[in-house]
């Protein structure tokens, strides 16, 4: 019997073992040399990547590596851990979260030591939602993850704020705008590299979601960001972005929120307003049937909101 027991275990750890080992590679997109975009699988998570599809950025720094993001849970954390290995000897000392959701935090854990930064309503939410994030990747890859604990951030800032701040040699804005893909967003300017990463308020190739947003100053966020003129933009999933792609964002939220405003004001309801919408352009986007009718709902309820 208790070999039977012994052998079932290591049946388990094998195959949890082997999990770890099978995650897609991050395709790494040099863009200087010091900034490396570690570009995560563009699908949903599901059993096959484990929970990974997330971009990364690894900054290198005098002494260490900051990292933005990382991962959904702590096998994805030590994968990119592996991965900056590759890059670099030097250590992962700083994390920074651009937003509270599971795929962007839960590989915290895997960076002993590192210090977290984020916004304050990023850390709240975190604490708040944690636990159901996990169970949510659980979910999504039919199995536990018990090694996978929430690692806050310990230094956090408020929302609308721009703060320079030098870390290890690295000079970084941290902006914190007004909710857009959640409330407590962060986006990470190197002024002196031009680079500019912008967690979920930017994605590329695949669709927006609006779960947690406030549609109509993340439409704001994209306007101020088009204003920047950036060399290159790491968005939260998807290939590198261009200026011109995020107009191209901008615009279709733009066109969605006010179709929805126009079609509140008629006196329709959501499911109404989408079928009198020319969706054509989001439909080429990856993940368009899972998320638009959640999108235009969550944009109703806040022109509800608005005009109440």
């Amino acid at each position: 019997m208790k070999r039977i027991v012994c052998l079932f275990i290591g049946l388990v750890v094998s195959s949890q073992i082997f999990a770890a080992q099978s995650l897609p590679e991050p395709k790494v997109s040099k863009i200087n040399e010091r900034v490396y975009a570690l570009l995560g699988p563009v699908a949903l998570p599901n059993k096959e990547n484990q929970g990974y599809q997330v971009n990364s950025t690894a900054i290198i720094g005098d002494k260490g590596v900051i990292i933005v993001d990382t991962g959904f849970t702590d096998e994805i954390g030590a994968h990119l851990l592996k991965a900056i290995a590759k890059i670099t000897s030097k250590p992962v000392t700083h994390i920074i979260n651009t937003h509270h959701h599971g795929d962007h935090t839960l590989g915290n854990i895997a960076f002993k030591n590192a210090e977290v930064i984020s916004a304050e309503q990023c850390k709240a939410q975190l604490l708040k939602t944690g636990p159901e994030w996990i169970g949510m990747v659980e979910g999504f890859a039919g199995r536990k993850f018990p090694n996978t604990k929430l690692v806050p951030a310990t230094v956090t800032f408020p929302e609308n704020t721009k703060t320079e701040k030098m870390i290890d040699g690295v000079k970084l804005v941290l902006w914190v705008p007004t909710g857009s893909h959640t409330a407590g967003d962060m986006i990470v300017f190197l002024p002196d590299d031009n680079v500019l990463i912008g967690g979920d308020i930017l994605v590329n190739h695949v669709m927006p979601n609006f779960r947690d947003g406030h549609v109509k100053s993340w439409i704001g966020t994209l306007d101020q960001i088009q204003k920047m003129n950036v060399k290159t933009i790491v968005p939260g999933h998807g290939p590198l972005m261009t200026n011109k792609e995020v107009a191209g964002l901008h615009d279709r939220m733009a066109s969605l929120y006010s179709a929805v405003e126009a079609g509140y004001k008629k006196g329709l309801n959501d499911s109404e307003i989408r079928k009198s919408m020319d969706l054509s352009d989001w439909k080429k986007l990856k993940e368009f049937d899972v998320v638009m009718g959640g999108n235009i709902n969550r944009a109703y309820l806040e022109v509800e909101a608005a005009n109440f």
